[in-house]
């Protein structure tokens, strides 16, 4: 048998080549129609999705709001246990239309990094907040596993700061989030979490898992708040919702990082943010109206104030 290097290599040619070969796909057919993304016989088809119900404490649930909400409306075992990789690849396609190379690679990934096996053994949900294994420092929605070792536990907060950067707008003036409002708010996250944290880490990799967590919600949600609200706060689909993504094949790893992730990682800057809050802090504060809403805004304001000034952005 190869080195495990060479296995490895191997097994992300195979994967590449066949995300290739989706994109491709994708760019010379038709797109799906708005409300028939889900196909029939799935959860989800035509709006229609499995009974919310919220998880019990005997349940398991993660750090990933997108696989705790498959849960929650028992697209995924409502339990969360007992999870085959082939059953969890298959049930993302059908619910966000992601590629099939895309559903293939996520959950090999997740099974070697558990030591398991693709295709004979099962994992419950919170095996996958394996600290710095794909669960991360500085998430959007989760405190820091040092400071919240329960990372099922969507933090408020957090969720409510980030609908409250939206900067974009869609049809009939719905709020949007977009790239840029991801990369700002990754920037105070990544710097807070810093300064909060004894034990933070995040390297390179981890990096780009905030991200492409951070473009799912530009990509399948399109950044839409009235959607992301529930969402990220309760872990529930809205009723009549569908994935935002169109393409035949799904979204595939190379439109994914080159239309969205590398934008977003990319427009992260730390400093800028620093240096912002710092001469914020020097003037007192920003004046309601001054620079723009809430990405102006410093960390010392009271979460009062940042949801205040949103919504004042938002209907104006």
């Amino acid at each position: 048998m190869p080195p495990e290097g060479i296995q490895r290599a191997i097994f992300m040619t195979k994967v590449m080549a066949w995300d290739a070969g989706c994109t491709l796909l994708n760019l010379v057919s038709p797109s799906r129609r708005a409300g028939s993304v889900t196909p029939q016989g799935h959860p989800g088809a035509q709006g229609i999705w499995p009974e919310f119900i919220p998880p019990t404490d005997s349940d398991s649930r993660c750090s990933c709001p997108a696989l705790n909400a498959m849960a929650n409306h028992g697209i995924l075992p409502r339990d969360g246990k007992n999870i085959t990789f082939g059953e969890l690849g298959a049930r993302i396609r059908t619910t966000y239309n992601f590629a099939p190379s895309f559903c293939y690679f996520v959950p090999s990934y997740a099974a070697n990094m558990l030591g398991k096996d693709y295709a004979k053994d099962t994992f419950d949900l919170k095996e996958l907040d394996l600290h710095n294994g794909i669960e991360h420092d500085a998430s959007l929605t989760r405190q820091d596993v040092a400071l919240e070792p329960d990372q099922s536990k969507p933090y408020t907060p957090f969720i409510k700061e980030l609908l409250a950067e939206a900067t974009g707008e869609g049809a009939n003036g719905v709020p949007l989030l977009t790239i840029a409002d991801m990369s700002r708010y990754s920037a105070k996250r990544r710097v807070e979490a810093k300064e909060t944290n004894p034990d933070f880490t995040l390297e390179k990799i981890h990096k780009t898992f905030g991200s492409t967590n951070a473009s799912t919600l530009l990509t399948a949600f399109g950044g839409r708040i009235d959607d992301l609200t529930p969402f990220l706060l309760e872990e529930r689909l809205p009723e009549g919702w569908e994935s935002s993504v169109r393409a035949p094949y799904g979204l595939t790893i190379i439109t994914f990082n080159l239309g969205t992730i590398l934008k977003v990682e990319r427009g992260i800057d730390e400093e800028t943010f620093i240096a912002q809050r710092e001469a914020q802090n020097k003037s007192g504060g920003v004046q309601d109206g001054e620079s723009g809403g809430s990405h102006a805004r410093g960390s010392g304001n009271s979460l009062q104030a940042e949801e205040t000034s949103g919504l004042l952005r938002h209907r104006g």
